[in-house]
């Protein structure tokens, strides 16, 4: 094993405990928030089991824990191999979906593991595909467009199974990270701009021609359209912030778990800013800027293109996801149903930011010569 794993002495001197304590210092706030949005406090009202979720984030919170510190003690090409099967295999998982996932107010987008009930696949793959593409996009560096081509390969069987869910959020953070990583990777700016036209072409297609996507559109056109009943969830969530105000109204004082019912997961910002403030998401907003800062800052010492690549792709999903998922709670955006890295309950959402937190840590470790 000690040729696949670092001691945990050679781990404890070499990781960057920066990162890894913005990273558990938000594990952690998640939980928190968990605890005080769904305990007895606020739950009285709802008549529910008060430590239902809690319980459940806590356990997701402790495996995803442990997923993060075993990533990144792995040995760097140990890592890449693995990551490599790790996506075929959750990549079959999400062909699945289709004939065995579990629909949810039309769409099927998860299958239920005996492990791990409500899983979402793509939630997995999002990791394993960051590291397939960058390598590939290393594989041939005397013909630039045979490594997109070769990327492609990856990448359009996998939006084709989101489109098929339907799932147009996860579909966009898929290809807006395929197009970060062949922009990094040094592409023709023609043809990086003719990429993002044709994803952009075909997304506006899809949800404006192709009635499988009417409910986008939907939420497009409510979105828009303020006065629209649609916007419910929307109205709740900002009407939380607003209630909120700079300082909060107190632990277990919000209502809008009790109003929607994926608060704890797309709403999250809102159910923090009701309670606690604007004040307490400015300094979570800041928490993820740092930590995006901190591994940009490790990308500059680092020479190798791979990891290079690797990390840029890793703290872009942070970040878009973050920025989705707070533009959707502040009006921003329309509705996406996407959650927060972190923060946000969910299985699947925190076994795949604990696994991209563990690959950060791996490829931001100082390396012993």
């Amino acid at each position: 094993m000690k040729n696949y794993f670092d001691n945990y002495y050679d781990w404890w001197k070499n990781i960057d405990k920066y990162i890894f304590s913005l990273m558990i210092i938000l594990f952690f706030l998640g939980l928190f928030f968990s605890l005080v949005s769904t305990s007895l406090i606020a739950s009285d009202k709802l008549d529910t089991n008060s430590y239902y979720f809690f319980i459940k984030h806590f356990i997701y919170i402790i495996l995803g824990t442990t997923i993060l510190i075993v990533f990144s003690f792995l040995k760097e090409e140990l890592l890449f191999k693995i990551s490599i099967i790790l996506f075929a295999i959750s990549f079959i998982t999400l062909l699945l979906v289709p004939f065995i996932g579990i629909e949810v107010k039309g769409s099927k987008r998860w299958i239920d593991l005996i492990f791990l009930p409500r899983f979402q696949p793509i939630e997995i793959i999002k990791p394993f595909f960051i590291i397939t593409v960058s390598t590939l996009l290393c594989l041939n560096k005397n013909n630039l467009y045979f490594k997109y081509l070769l990327s492609s390969f990856i990448l359009l069987p996998t939006l084709l199974l989101l489109i098929s869910q339907p799932d147009l959020g996860q579909t966009l953070i898929i290809a807006m990270i395929w197009l970060t990583l062949i922009f990094v990777s040094g592409i023709n700016i023609y043809l990086f701009f003719l990429f993002f036209l044709l994803v952009s072409l075909t997304v506006s297609y899809l949800v404006f021609f192709v009635s499988k996507f009417e409910y986008i559109k939907f939420r497009f056109l409510s979105f828009i359209n303020s006065s629209d009943v649609s916007n419910y969830q929307a109205e709740k969530a900002s009407d939380a912030i607003i209630s909120g105000g700079f300082f909060g109204k107190g632990i277990g004082e919000g209502t809008l778990n009790s109003k929607v019912p994926e608060a704890h997961t797309d709403y999250i910002v809102s159910v923090v800013s009701e309670e606690f403030g604007a004040i307490i998401v400015i300094i979570i907003i800041l928490f993820y800027l740092i930590l995006a800062y901190k591994i940009i800052q490790k990308i500059n010492l680092i020479n190798k293109e791979k990891i290079k690549l690797i990390l840029i792709g890793s703290v872009s999903l942070i970040l878009l996801q973050t920025f989705v998922h707070i533009g959707v709670n502040i009006r921003l955006l329309p509705t996406t149903g996407m959650t927060l890295p972190y923060l946000s309950y969910g299985g699947s959402s925190i076994i795949s930011t604990a696994i991209i937190s563990g690959i950060i840590l791996n490829l931001t470790k100082r390396k012993v010569n």
